[in-house]
């Protein structure tokens, strides 16, 4: 499908010298496809704005000047200023030759902006819960910045709720979404209150024999029907059609996620399941993705929340009291560009589905990707230059085990790269088509393929923008490669409220380790190192 008019991307480098787009011929991204009753979902007290310094990098970190880059020092200059920094501070170079970054001050920025969007479409009151899709950057300190900053966690898995309850993510704001959930997961979320939504309907049977197990809550349903502490829903697939990626469309007629709408006697089982079940106030449904437009994302809304409004007329009383309309804002990944906004977003579902905001409704939302995606950086050393068939090939330390879908899939999730010299600052010179290799045994282990950039040389450093979500936090261990640190960034600001910069043009970056560097001692023992004599003895 095509992209959305509003969606188009731009061709902006915003300070990033060296960033290639994809050549010529190569498919472009599409920009239209890649995260309840008051008090249940609202952002703890205190988290509503975002607190100065939250999330910021440790007292005792290092400062060293950096280059600013472009006037204005937005995305692409701090991007700049910390990769320069990182290799004046010795956290890359010949002995660690990749280190992946995260956007500090970008983070905030864009959480700050997905609760803006929202909170201009929706009646003053509504209670509404942002949940980070756990899934799109699964690390603590991350969920932590978030929580910080008004949003939750969407888990999928016993070990993404681990993570967020380690980042101290309250129970009250957090979902929990799967296919698969076990009983012993439903168990616990009900015993935490976490909001579940019920997959299926032998998933939703589960849950029935763990509600007829609770005590009459205090605000038990009609004729004192047990309550559990749990806002529960059932998620459904409104089967509207799939996107240009067809592995994330999650809403065509045979996506494994939810009940399908319009399945023979589905809608009607639906209905009269919440008929009897009083406890049941939530409906789900995600229908974006990268790959998905804009239209069809809301399309799916409009189905969604016209089967609430139907629900609620069949039962004679407002049971459904919150919608979650899941995430999957698309993001642009051919350019420095932010495109498509919330704020586009929000302003579409409010003139597609006006009643969504009228304040009868909660909301949730789940968005991953377009929070995180263009706040991450892999960096990674030069360790060969060389020409194959008379084109210039870059041997690098980021391949596939970083970014799996693009090396595996490059038509559908191509990345920018930035050129950088051996001292980390943005490499000038004319442009030459070349192609950025990964270290993995295998002939497509390729982060890009006849791209045109200032010639990379042996000891420069190849940066894969945009990859906040989905690439450095899920590592593919290929090769037994290792999975590289991961350092928050932010600038130092001046007592007068300056930019930081000292006498050089330069600017004070700091960095916090979110993640060590994977060890080869870790590989070992995770490959069953502690028991090499295992199978002998069998």
């Amino acid at each position: 499908m095509g992209a959305d008019r509003d969606t188009t991307e731009h061709s902006v480098n915003d300070g990033a010298a060296g960033t290639g787009s994809p050549p010529a011929g190569a498919r472009s991204p599409s920009a239209g496809a890649g995260g309840s009753p008051a008090g249940a979902g609202s952002p703890p007290a205190g988290a509503a704005a975002p607190s100065a310094g939250a999330g910021a990098p440790s007292a005792g970190a290092a400062v060293t000047p950096a280059g600013r880059g472009a006037p204005g020092f937005g995305r692409g200059a701090r991007r700049d200023a910390a990769v320069r920094a990182a290799v004046e501070q010795g956290l890359l170079g010949p002995e660690v030759p990749i280190i992946a970054l995260l956007d500090v001050p970008g983070i905030k920025a864009s959480a700050a902006e997905l609760r803006a969007a929202f909170d201009a479409v929706t009646a003053p009151g509504t209670p509404v819960l942002h949940a980070f899709a756990v899934k799109a950057t699964p690390l603590v300190p991350v969920l932590r910045l978030l929580h910080e900053h008004g949003i939750g966690a969407e888990v999928a898995s016993p070990g993404e709720l681990a993570l967020a309850r380690a980042a101290a993510v309250p129970p009250r704001d957090t979902v929990l979404d799967s296919p698969a959930k076990t009983l012993a997961e439903l168990r616990e979320a009900l015993a935490l209150g976490i909001a579940v939504n019920a997959d299926n309907p032998q998933e939703l049977d589960r849950i029935d024999g763990l509600v007829r197990d609770l005590p009459d809550g205090p605000h038990g349903g009609p004729m004192g029907s047990p309550h559990p502490r749990s806002p529960l829903g059932i998620r459904v697939n409104p089967q509207v059609g799939g996107g240009s990626i067809e592995a994330l469309s999650t809403a065509t007629a045979t996506s494994k996620f939810g009940v399908g709408l319009r399945d023979e006697g589905a809608r009607k089982w639906i209905v009269q399941a919440y008929a009897d079940r009083p406890w049941l106030t939530r409906l789900h449904a995600h229908t974006g993705s990268q790959g998905i437009p804009l239209s069809l994302m809301a399309r799916g809304i409009a189905e969604t929340y016209a089967l609430a409004e139907e629900i609620n007329r069949r039962v004679g009383r407002q049971q459904i009291d919150t919608l979650d309309i899941g995430g999957g804002l698309p993001v642009n990944f051919g350019s420095e560009v932010t495109t498509p906004t919330y704020a586009q977003y929000a302003r579409l579902l409010a003139e597609a589905v006006p009643g969504l905001f009228d304040g009868r409704y909660g909301l949730v939302t789940e968005f991953g990707r377009s929070l995180l995606a263009k706040h991450g950086t892999v960096v990674a050393r030069v360790e060969y230059a060389k020409s194959a068939g008379g084109r210039p090939v870059a041997v690098t330390h980021a391949g596939v085990q970083i970014a799996t879908r693009t090396v595996y899939a490059p038509g559908s999730w191509p990345l920018r790269i930035a050129a950088y010299d051996a001292l980390g600052r943005p490499k000038a010179g004319p442009d030459v088509v070349q192609d950025i290799a990964g270290p993995a045994c295998f002939a497509g282990d390729l982060l890009a393929e006849g791209r045109a950039l200032p010639l990379l040389e042996q000891g420069d450093y190849a940066a894969a923008l945009d990859t906040g979500a989905y690439y450095f936090a899920h590592h593919y261990a290929y090769n037994s490669l290792a999975r590289p640190g991961i350092y928050g960034f932010a600038a130092a600001e001046d007592a007068d409220g300056g930019s930081g910069s000292d006498s050089h043009g330069g600017t004070d970056v700091r960095f916090a380790v979110v993640r060590e560097p994977q060890s080869v001692e870790e590989i070992v023992a995770e490959s069953g190192g502690a028991r090499p004599t295992a199978l002998t003895a069998l």
